[in-house]
């Protein structure tokens, strides 16, 4: 995950956004919280959009498993995200709505985040 993301850094679909800082594995269980927490808080009003898709499966052996008898089955998915990779966008909402959201969104995401808007994005 060196190196810093040149696709999906750039603001998109709606007006604001939140973007990682440093380089993950973000599983699919931690993107649904982070939806969760963003659609609760901003209730009926605007629109989200998900920008990362948990593509990569990651297998695990059984514990206590001997050496050999092949690769494992896999346990969860993840989303390799690099910094500069913009995960979730809002739109239709004023700033105040949207920061808290995002904020609400990036306690349940293992790395750091920054919010960003439509005019900071790089186009």
């Amino acid at each position: 995950m060196s190196g810093i993301s040149t696709r999906g850094s750039s603001v998109s679909f709606g007006d604001f956004a939140l973007q990682a800082v440093e380089p993950a594995w973000i599983t699919s269980r931690q993107i649904e919280a982070g939806r969760r927490a963003m659609t609760r808080y901003i209730r009926r009003g605007g629109k989200i959009w998900i920008r990362i898709f948990p593509d990569k499966p990651v297998t695990q052996r059984a514990a206590e498993t001997r050496m050999g008898s092949g690769k494992g089955a896999p346990e969860f998915w993840v989303a390799v995200v690099k910094p500069g990779r913009i995960m979730f966008e809002i739109g239709g909402v004023t700033e105040e709505i949207a920061r808290e959201a995002m904020r609400l969104a990036s306690f349940k995401l293992p790395i750091k985040t920054k919010f960003i808007t439509r005019e900071e994005s790089p186009s």
